[in-house]
């Protein structure tokens, strides 16, 4: 079986696309990998204020034991379980970020490339691997073994 030259059809540029509309929906492409990044911290800002607050709990407790009720009752009653923005916990900062900026940018690159490139992702990416790899080199395949 002869080994594939260049992309696999998925990452053909349909019939009709032209540069432009590569180059614009790679940048849209960019544009939600950035957005993707930014979710994981939100993720990230998420789980680490929640591990802050059981710790701060179990700090009070601590307090509590040593003898500084006062102090213990203080950080319990003012920051534990406070929500971090106004009437939000950070689970609710996500939900909201995921039911509406994130879901409507998602929807919109799908659709630009439903409309655009046949539903194809990173053709963009995919024609700079064919423009920059060595053909024939050892690590510079078009494809991996077993798509061949």
């Amino acid at each position: 079986m002869e080994k594939a030259e260049g992309p696999d059809v998925n990452h053909q540029r349909p019939t009709g696309a032209s540069d432009a509309t590569v180059e614009a929906l790679g940048k849209l492409s960019e544009a939600l990998e950035v957005v993707e990044h930014a979710r994981g911290y939100l993720y990230g800002f998420h789980r680490l204020t929640g591990m802050a607050d059981l710790a701060l709990g179990e700090a009070a407790d601590l307090l509590r034991s040593a003898g500084h009720t006062e102090l213990a009752d203080a950080v319990t009653e003012q920051i534990v379980g406070r929500n971090v923005i106004e009437g939000r916990w950070t689970f609710q900062i996500v939900e909201e970020y995921d039911d509406g900026y994130y879901t409507e940018f998602k929807t919109m690159e799908k659709r630009a490339r439903d409309e655009l490139l046949d539903g194809k992702r990173h053709l963009f990416e995919a024609e700079m691997k064919e423009d920059r790899r060595t053909r024939g080199r050892r690590h510079h395949e078009a494809l991996p073994p077993e798509a061949n």
